[in-house]
């Protein structure tokens, strides 16, 4: 069985390097093209980096299009009214700090696309548990740390549930039953779920 378990996550790992290296490839044109349009559209990084849990409780640097005015971060204290997100999630639907640029990727998902970079170097997969910053994480306890035994996902089965429309710990309940449950069939099945999800946006 624990065999099995690690010729199952070799799989995965194999395939999250092809994909990725081979989606890089083709994405390529596209990604020169966004980031000079971020680079035109306000001062600032083209690519923000954020620091999020990964496997084994391990912080790595998740890397994304900038979405948001330099130093947005440093706002969020101030906006913590406006968070219409539940159980300790940070969420503004129509979040001031957003760009003209970003607003436009991440209503299409194309803010992500850095993160095969992720996926590439071993800290994401394609699929796995959310990736949350450290103050979300430390709101997770008990069987739910068990999220951390993989590698956190581009998609997941939260983000097909509705990302921003469920609380902190029933995103938990989902990724420790995707942790339990794992196989190359399932990340297949959250994959394909993803496509529909991204084209008509349903976890905005």
């Amino acid at each position: 069985m624990a065999w099995s378990q690690a010729a199952s996550f070799a799989a995965k790992r194999a395939f999250d390097v092809c994909f990725s290296l081979l989606a890089l490839t083709v994405f390529s044109p596209l990604l020169a093209v966004i980031a000079l349009a971020v680079k035109l559209d306000s001062p600032g990084p083209v690519l923000f980096r954020q620091y999020r849990v990964g496997r084994n409780n391990r912080t790595f640097g998740m890397l994304k299009f900038r979405t948001m005015v330099d130093g947005a971060d440093r706002q969020q204290a101030a906006l913590a009214h406006l968070n219409e997100s539940e159980g300790g999630l940070f969420k503004i639907r129509d979040d001031p700090r957003v760009t003209r640029v970003g607003a436009f990727l991440r209503s299409t998902s194309l803010d992500e696309l850095p993160q095969l970079l992720d996926v590439l170097r071993g800290s994401m997969s394609l699929v796995g548990p959310r990736p949350l910053v450290p103050e979300e994480d430390s709101l997770i306890s008990g069987e739910y740390r068990r999220r951390l035994e993989v590698r956190p996902g581009m998609t997941g089965p939260w983000q097909v549930a509705g990302a921003t429309k469920i609380p902190l710990g029933a995103m938990a309940a989902l990724d420790l039953e995707y942790v339990t449950e794992h196989s190359l069939a399932l990340d297949a099945l959250l994959i394909v779920r993803t496509v529909p999800h991204v084209l008509l946006r349903r976890g905005v």
